[in-house]
Order: structure tokens, then C-alpha cells, then sequence
């Protein structure tokens, strides 16, 4: 098949771009999928200086690389949150100390920028989080009240409506990681959230379905049932304990911890059934690069970004244009 295997550079941020680029062209990458922090991809600068893009492009292409997309996950969380420590600690921009409001309005402000960024660079998606001031709620008690929920939705059509403006203006597609603490992390949120905005074309999903797994989520379904928003796609995989212990809640556990419900894996070695997830990207006609994300706290990750670019190019297929039976078929 000839969509693109990329690498989604965020786990890789310790290691500037100049280093991380022929690594990635050794592990058998056609490109990077560029976060927007560490030294890979700066939104303002892109904003503001063209020739800043041409800089990043040329690193790229001196290593055989393309880039079809940019990921502002970290700026997008910090624009519908309810912000505390943790989203301080996920700040990229200047120090605000702990003025959380100073950090959401340049959030906002860099999220205006983003489109204009990924059209200096010459890519038409941007993609990332969007936070939720709701996922709090998750657990209906006490009581649900129905009416928070709505507000929700509404804050997050108020918040990213002037945002989304800036990406029709441009035109950019910005795709929404369906993911926990996001406004939409299942099928049901994912279309509340449409609905929100009035499925406006600007916002669209970046399907990753290790994000499914432990929802007991089917990412075949769903990327049928959303074609026209399956913008971008995350290659990543997961894995659930059924040992008797371990909640899917996850225990207050990080990631990496063996007593943990449910924990990533290099794509592979989880419980994805990437042949249905392909079959279902060939259905809807997705030619857009597959990216691996690469997240296993338990493996190597130069050993584990390798396998991954292998194991892609081995699942992947195209469509078959002839029906199996047609040659039994009398003319």
C-alpha cells in the first residue's frame, strides 16, 4: 500500500530533530509526524517566519523525510481543562508561575496560530487535544446532572469555535485524538462533540485505537461510522490485565507499572486487530499516513520504533479492485 509510515516524534522530544531524523530514516520511516515542542516544530516561529519551516523542511529532506502533519497535543490540552499542577507541567510556552489563566489564553493564542503554522509548512493537518472541563464527571455520582454535561459541550464549542475560525480560514483540518480526559474519548462523546461545533469540517479525529481496548471499543466500527472525520490515524497498541486485581480505572497507577488494568504497547504486542483496522481505512478510502506512536514502557524504544515501522508495512494492504468470485462469472 502507499500510504506513508511516519513517526510521531513526542515520545521523542529529549533528542532534537537534527539527531532524530536519520535515526528515524534507519528505522525505515518515510517521515515524522513533528510535535510542537522540544526543537521539532516551534508554532509561532512557523507562524511568523516562513523560512523557519523551510529550516525544519531541509533537515527532513536531507534525510529522506517528509512530514504530513504536526501535533500540538500539549497546547490543545490546556485550552478546555481545568487547570492545575499537572497542566503547568505540560506548559510549553513562557513561565507564567501559577497564573493557570495567563497559561489557557496563550494555549489559545498558540492554538490560533497552529493552522497558519502547518500551512508555512506545508501540511494539512494539525493534530492534538483539546482538554475537557467535564471529564471529572466521568463516574455518575454523585447523581449525574445533565445540565454540566451540556455546559461542557457548550464551553468547548465557546473555546475552540474562534480557534477552529482560524483553521476554515486557512484550510486546515485539525484531528482530535479520541482519548481519556479529552471532550470526546469514545464513540458517544465523539459525536456530542461533532454535534457541538455542528460538524463543522475543520474539526475531525485523529483515530488512535489503542484508546479503544480497555473502552471495550471496536476502532473498525468506529472509523466506518465516522468517514469523513477519520482525518489522521496513531499506530499504537494496548493491552488489559485480567488478573482479578487490576482495575481499569488504572489504581492511581502510571504507566509502566505492572499492576496496572490496562498499559500500552508497541504496535503488535496488544490487543488491536490492526488486519480489521486496515480493512475498515480501506473501506472509507483513508490514504493518509499511518503514524506510529510509540509507547511501551516495557520495551527498548529504538528496538521498539524499528519493529514498529516493519510490523506497519506488514499490515498494511490495499483494497482489492476485483471482486475473488468475478472470473466465475459468465460474460
Amino acid at each position: 500500500m502507499a500510504r506513508p509510515v511516519t513517526l510521531f516524534t513526542g515520545q521523542w522530544a529529549d533528542l532534537p530533530l537534527e539527531e532524530l531524523a536519520p535515526k528515524a530514516k534507519s528505522f525505515g520511516y518515510d517521515g515524522l509526524e513533528l510535535a510542537c515542542w522540544g526543537d521539532h516544530f516551534d508554532i509561532k516561529q512557523a507562524a511568523n517566519d516562513p523560512g523557519y519551516c523551510e529550516k525544519q523542511r531541509a533537515i527532513l529532506s536531507k534525510n529522506g523525510l517528509n512530514c504530513w502533519a504536526i501535533s500540538a497535543h500539549l497546547q490543545g490540552q490546556n485550552v478546555l481543562d481545568n487547570l492545575d499542577r499537572r497542566n503547568k507541567s505540560i506548559h510549553v510556552g513562557p513561565d507564567f508561575g501559577g497564573d493557570y489563566e495567563k497559561i489557557r489564553e496563550w494555549s489559545i493564542r498558540v492554538m490560533k496560530l497552529a493552522p497558519l503554522a502547518a500551512k508555512n509548512m506545508g501540511v494539512g493537518v494539525v493534530n492534538g487535544f483539546t482538554g475537557s472541563s467535564i471529564w471529572h464527571l466521568l463516574f455518575p455520582f454523585p447523581p449525574q446532572d445533565q445540565t454540566l454535561i451540556d455546559d461542557g459541550y457548550k464551553l468547548f464549542a465557546e473555546r475552540w469555535n474562534p480557534i477552529f475560525d482560524e483553521f476554515d480560514k486557512h484550510g486546515i483540518k485539525f484531528g482530535l485524538e479520541v482519548h481519556p480526559t479529552e471532550i470526546a474519548y469514545d464513540y458517544y462523546t465523539a459525536q456530542r462533540a461533532l454535534e457541538a461545533v455542528n460538524r463543522r469540517p475543520a474539526f475531525g479525529l485523529n483515530m488512535d485505537p489503542s484508546h479503544f481496548i480497555p473502552q471495550l471499543l471496536d476502532p473498525a466500527i468506529f472509523v466506518r461510522d465516522f468517514a469523513d472525520r477519520i482525518y489522521h490515524v496513531h499506530v499504537k497498541d494496548s493491552v488489559v490485565s485480567r488478573d482479578g486485581r487490576a482495575g481499569i480505572y488504572g489504581s492511581y497507577l502510571s504507566f509502566g507499572d505492572y499492576r496496572r488494568g490496562w498499559d500500552f504497547r508497541s504496535p503488535g504486542h496488544g490487543e488491536v486487530n490492526f488486519e480489521e483496522l486496515i480493512r475498515a481505512l480501506n473501506d472509507i478510502g483513508y490514504q493518509g499516513p499511518l503514524s506510529v506512536e510509540w509507547e511501551d514502557s516495557g520495551m527498548d524504544r529504538e528496538h521498539g520504533a524499528r519493529e514498529a515501522a516493519e510490523f506497519v508495512r506488514r499490515i498494511d494492504f490495499k483494497p482489492s479492485g476485483l471482486a475473488f468470485d468475478a472470473a466465475f462469472q459468465k460474460s
